[in-house]
């Protein structure tokens, strides 16, 4: 795994170092499945709210029950390492749970952050930053990009008799 790929102990470690440093640390999550352009967006708007961005990142089997049996598209590994080459990405934490909450409770960032189709009491471990004197923000996604809009797309030029996608 590439250096930014951190283990959840590792990540806790290098999260309260980067605090007694005095860096304010930004957490946000995802499954990441088909890295595009509003994934890159979204990062780099986040990672503009601190001095370090900690991605945790759905490991396959969560992935799995939270979109499908089909998804991910691509393996946790794979995911893993290609958002930690974006130069917006400090960290990436893999977590197996349905939501990151226990991983931000152990990680107690300075800044929870997740796109504006979100209501931040609706935001997994907003309570847990809230209490520790952190903040939980949104923000603004690039309309009309999805994994869910890649794929239909895909089948819906290479298999149109499926008619995924229409109606």
């Amino acid at each position: 795994m590439p250096p930014k790929v951190l283990t959840r102990d590792q990540a806790v470690l290098t999260v309260q170092n980067w605090q007694a440093q005095g860096e304010k640390v930004v957490f946000t999550n995802g499954c990441f499945d088909i890295l595009h352009a509003g994934h890159v967006r979204y990062l780099t708007a986040a990672r503009q709210l601190g001095d370090r961005l900690v991605v945790g990142l759905n490991t396959d089997a969560s992935v799995r029950r939270l979109k499908g049996p089909k998804r991910p598209v691509a393996r946790e590994d794979d995911r893993a390492e290609v958002l930690s080459a974006l130069e917006a990405v400090d960290a990436v934490t893999l977590f197996g749970e349905d939501t990151p909450e226990e991983l931000i409770g152990m990680l107690l960032p300075d800044v929870l952050v997740k796109g504006a189709d979100w209501a931040v009491e609706q935001i997994a471990g907003s309570r847990a930053v809230i209490e520790h004197g952190g903040a939980v923000l949104t923000v603004p996604l690039l309309e009309g990009r999805s994994t869910t809009g890649i794929i239909e797309t895909i089948i819906n030029l290479y298999c149109p008799e499926t008619n995924v996608g229409k109606g």
